[in-house]
Order: C-alpha cells, then structure tokens, then sequence
C-alpha cells in the first residue's frame, strides 16, 4: 500500500496541491485514510490540516457505495467483459464479512477502524450494501470507524513514521 500512495503523491503531486493528492489518495480503495495519512506525512503536510481532508476523502464515497453498489454490480453483471470481476469482488468481500454479519453494527465499525489489509470504508461499505445492513446504522458504523482509523493511522503515520523520517 505504502508504494501505491508514494507512486500517487509523486504522480499527482507534480501537477496539483500537496491538500489535493492526499483528498484523492484518501477517496481512492485500498489506499483510503490510511494511505493519505501516510502520504501526508510524506509530502510534509501537518497533521491538523491532513486529518480533516482524508477523513472528507474518505466520507465522501460512503454513501453512494451504500445506495448504488447494489444495482451498479447488477448492470456489469450484464456485461461479460465485467461479470467475472463482479462476482469476485462480491465474494472476496463476503468472505470477509463474517464478524460484520455477527456483530453487525459493532463488527462494520471495527472492520472500518482497525488498519489491516482489505479493511476499510470501501469494503465495509460493499459488505453492508450487500447484506442490506440499515442505511442509517452503516453510516454510524462507519463514521466511527474511520474515527478510529484516523487515531490509529494518525500515531502510526506522525508517530512512528514521523520518528523514524525526521
């Protein structure tokens, strides 16, 4: 993930904001918060201005993720070129969804907070989307999760990043 972001900051970076490529790098899957923290860290951002930006960036895909995924998935579906790819994404996220589907509400905020790899505001959205977790509920889950991968990334970014770069 680290040399994804790094090769998105020097890409974009050469031809928009330092505030803009890590905005992006937070809306982008995989990489989301955690990689725009990280990248922020990196192109020398301060915390206090980096931490609103990638959680805006990070917020912002939630909700169409949560409302449109759903019928999205099912027109490519109708498409060969784009059926197989659907179905693995549907069963690559399902095949995380376990702790979400047992604990709903709580599962969705800890699978959103805690950094690892294939977690995240994406893929809890797809997960709740595709067990018809209640609107309202997902975006609570949610919202608190990336509160808590923001404390997270935040000390592992501007903590120990900080103290191994500086």
């Amino acid at each position: 993930m680290e040399s994804l972001a790094v090769w998105f900051a020097n890409t974009l970076g050469q031809f928009v904001s330092r505030e803009f490529v890590i905005f992006f790098i937070s809306m982008v899957p995989i990489l989301e918060l955690r990689g725009g923290l990280l990248v922020a860290k990196l192109l020398d951002v301060s915390i206090t201005t980096a931490i609103p930006i990638c959680i805006v960036g990070n917020i912002i895909p939630i909700p169409f993720i949560l409302l449109f995924i759903k019928q999205i998935f099912k027109w490519l579906k109708k498409i060969s070129f784009f059926k197989s790819f659907i179905e693995k994404l549907e069963t690559r996220a399902m095949n995380k969804s376990d702790s979400i589907k047992k604990y709903e509400f709580w599962g969705l905020m800890l699978f959103v907070g805690i950094p690892l790899p294939g977690t995240g505001a994406w893929t809890g959205s797809l997960i709740a989307a595709l067990l018809d977790i209640d609107f309202k509920k997902a975006i609570l889950a949610e919202l608190i999760g990336i509160a808590i991968a923001t404390i997270i990334m935040s000390f592992v970014s501007y903590g120990l990043l900080g103290a191994l770069i500086s």
